[in-house]
């Protein structure tokens, strides 16, 4: 087995360090702080590439493979999650699934201004009675007498880019009574009437990747916006899901990472008792342990990155792949974070280092696409062939 990065994967992981350390770290405090969202730097990471690392050439995209997608996640997510959230739902859950499901009208008119980094997009799945009970869907798509278009009616929630994305892929269901088999997917515009946002949320973590409630009233598609088939919707979610679950993986072993280091060099500086910190023992424990989750968190999602390649190819899913990466590493983020914070000290606790907005940030990776309960259940499910 070889674990080392061909050409174009060492491209884009040194690419997305430098931008990382050179225009993410720099402001991550001041965005946190401000909760504003980083239109600049979202906009130079399209230019870079990031906003659509999968996407093929032809729609605007860099062409690359999962694991160049994960390479690039990391080192934004270590600098700053926010920043990688952002990137992460245009990729992973936006353009990835219209590339997969589109037509190719589609795909040129809502994949390359996303991939471009022109426009944000973003992801309407969530609602206020339904999280990870997808299928229970209220927001109501109904075809219109003449079958030329859709009129719909219902709210999002949680929608991560929400006020400020500029086209949506949105889940509804245009039969109710059918429940997981009446969801439909489609693509719309944001800025055509019917669409309302909602306040920007206040959140722990990821203070600067803005979240918000939608509202439509009476938004009206054109059928040629439907992605996929009428029913296929929930089919569509799930496939996404799987790939939006590696990306949040990635994203933790970023967190992961930025806690490890910080830990391990103030081990290094910080003394106490007459001797530095790193030289007790229970110190030394947690920085293997946090070593030992951080090496196998990354290698559990490089895992899920190559075979999302190969189940894309086989016109299969990796289901149980991306929900093990993605409990595992947010789980480890988690860890991480927290044992950093002890590490620290008092000044883990305080504001004038990062720590203490790792260990915020941490928490959102083992709720949003698939809280850690879920992905239990999805990887007991696919193990026993039971529900």
């Amino acid at each position: 087995m070889d674990f080392s990065l061909n050409d174009d994967q060492q491209m884009i992981q040194a690419a997305a360090r430098d931008f990382a350390s050179q225009e993410i770290a720099p402001t991550a405090r001041q965005f946190d702080e401000s909760g504003e969202f980083p239109l600049a730097n979202i906009r130079k990471a399209g230019e870079l590439g990031f906003m659509g690392v999968e996407v093929p050439e032809q729609y605007g995209g860099a062409g690359l493979d999962p694991v160049s997608f994960c390479l690039m996640i990391e080192e934004v997510a270590a600098a700053d999650a926010a920043h990688s959230t952002i990137i992460s739902v245009n990729n992973s859950l936006y353009c990835n699934g219209i590339v997969q499901f589109g037509t190719e009208a589609q795909r040129q008119q809502f994949v390359r201004p996303i991939a471009t980094g022109a426009e944000i997009g973003c992801y309407g799945l969530t609602e206020p009675q339904s999280g990870s009970d997808a299928g229970n869907m209220r927001t109501r798509a109904t075809l219109s007498a003449d079958g030329s278009h859709y009129v719909v009616n219902g709210k999002k929630s949680w929608i991560t880019s929400g006020p400020v994305a500029r086209y949506m892929l949105l889940f509804a269901t245009v039969d109710p009574a059918r429940g997981p088999k009446g969801v439909t997917a489609f693509l719309l515009d944001t800025q055509q009437p019917g669409y309302v946002r909602g306040r920007t949320e206040p959140k722990l973590g990821i203070r600067a990747s803005a979240t918000c409630e939608v509202e439509f009233a009476n938004y009206r598609l054109p059928v040629a916006n439907r992605l996929g088939e009428e029913g296929q919707g929930f089919q569509i979610a799930m496939t996404v899901l799987d790939a939006g679950r590696i990306g949040i993986a990635a994203q933790a072993v970023g967190i992961a990472r930025a806690a490890y280091e910080a830990s391990v060099q103030y081990a290094r500086e910080r003394k106490a008792f007459g001797s530095t910190i790193g030289s007790f023992q229970m110190i030394q424990a947690k920085i293997a342990d946090m070593k030992c989750r951080l090496d196998a968190a990354r290698l559990l999602t490089w895992r899920a990155a190559w075979h999302k390649r190969e189940a894309a190819r086989q016109g299969t899913r990796n289901t149980t792949e991306a929900s093990v990466a993605k409990l595992f590493a947010s789980e480890t983020a988690m860890y991480c974070a927290h044992q950093a914070v002890q590490i620290h000290g008092g000044m883990g606790y305080s504001q004038e280092l990062p720590v203490e907005r790792y260990f915020r940030d941490a928490k959102i990776t083992e709720i949003y696409e698939g809280t850690s309960e879920i992905q239990r259940l999805v990887i007991a499910r696919q193990e026993t062939g039971l529900r």
